[in-house]
C-alpha cells in the first residue's frame, strides 16, 4: 500500500490520508472545498464543487491516475436541491468518461461545506 500526499490538495484535515494506492488502484479520501493552503472557498455550490474537481485532479495525479481512469465517484451533498447545480459542474469534468457514480444527501460535511466527493480509480501503468 502507498499512501499518497501533494502540496497540490489541502492537507487532510484528520488522522488520515488524502489518497492510498492498493493493487494499482487508487482510493482518494473526500475532498471538500478547500484550497491547497487550506482556505476555505466559501462560494456558490458550483464554485465548491469546482475546487473538489481541482483537489481531486491534484490527488489523482500524483497517485499516477486522471479523471479519465475514475472507476467509481460518491458525491456527499448537504441540500438535494442543490444537485442539478452540482451535476451541471460534474459533467464538465466527466463529458465523454462517466464512471459509476453514488450521490446521497447528507445531514452535515465537514467545515459545513456543500459538497464533498470521492473516486476510486486505475493507476496508469
Amino acid at each position: 500500500m502507498k499512501t499518497i500526499y501533494t502540496s497540490d490538495a489541502p492537507d487532510a484535515i484528520g488522522p488520515y490520508s488524502q489518497g492510498v494506492v492498493v493493487n494499482n488502484m487508487f482510493y482518494s479520501s473526500g475532498q471538500i472545498p478547500l484550497t491547497a493552503t487550506g482556505e476555505l472557498i466559501q462560494g456558490t455550490v458550483e464554485e465548491q464543487t469546482h475546487q473538489v474537481f481541482k483537489n481531486l485532479q491534484a490527488v489523482l495525479k500524483e497517485a499516477g491516475a486522471s479523471l479519465e481512469t475514475v472507476v467509481k465517484a460518491t458525491v456527499f451533498i448537504k441540500d438535494m436541491n442543490d444537485f442539478p447545480l452540482i451535476n451541471g459542474v460534474y459533467g464538465e469534468y466527466f463529458d465523454t468518461h462517466k464512471p459509476a457514480r453514488s450521490c446521497v444527501e447528507v445531514a452535515r460535511l465537514p467545515k459545513d461545506v456543500l459538497v464533498e466527493i470521492e473516486v476510486i480509480a486505475l493507476v496508469k501503468e
